[in-house]
């Protein structure tokens, strides 16, 4: 009887686990290939959810964000000039700060039209853009400008009573 040396022999069956585990990965049947739709959700996911920190220069202050003229406020902050529809109340909380102008998204609108927002606790209101906002809830997002007419703190989520014009 001949004897095999251990090495030779574990040598030998790690080649042939080898090619036993490439047959069976070749033997496979392929995946089909992304489409283009899930490689640009995967990309669009991708860089929504990953971005460098911001830069310290590019950090603004709510002032450097508004970018409404003196003249707007005060027209924003007059009585309305004709009769108004009460719509409801809603929780407003801060919307894109970005977005100049004096605007609600509100789930209290199917389609765009003029309004006005008051805040009951201190009776300023401000007429604005409603805009619908889809998604569901019944909070609604309130531009800078508008807030601070209201005498809104940025943080707050203040009860609103919504008009339409």
């Amino acid at each position: 009887m001949r004897l095999i040396p251990l090495a030779a022999f574990l040598g030998t069956g790690l080649a042939l686990a080898g090619c036993t585990q490439m047959a069976a990965t070749t033997e496979r049947p392929a995946t089909p290939a992304a489409t283009a739709e899930q490689t640009a959700a995967a990309t669009a996911a991708a860089a929504v959810t990953r971005a460098p920190a911001p830069r310290p220069a590019a950090r603004a202050t709510p002032a450097q964000l508004d970018t409404t003229t003196p003249q707007q406020r005060v027209a924003a902050a007059q009585a309305p000039a004709s009769a108004e529809t009460r719509l409801g109340t809603t929780v407003g909380s801060l919307g894109n700060p970005s977005e100049g102008g004096f605007w609600i998204k509100t789930p209290l609108v199917q389609a765009r039209a003029q309004g006005r927002i008051v805040n009951p606790a201190t009776g300023k209101s401000a007429q604005v853009e409603l805009i619908p906002l889809t998604g569901g809830g019944t909070g609604s997002q309130v531009s800078l400008p508008a807030l601070q007419l209201l005498g809104v703190p940025l943080t707050d989520l203040p009860t609103l009573e919504v008009y339409r014009s």
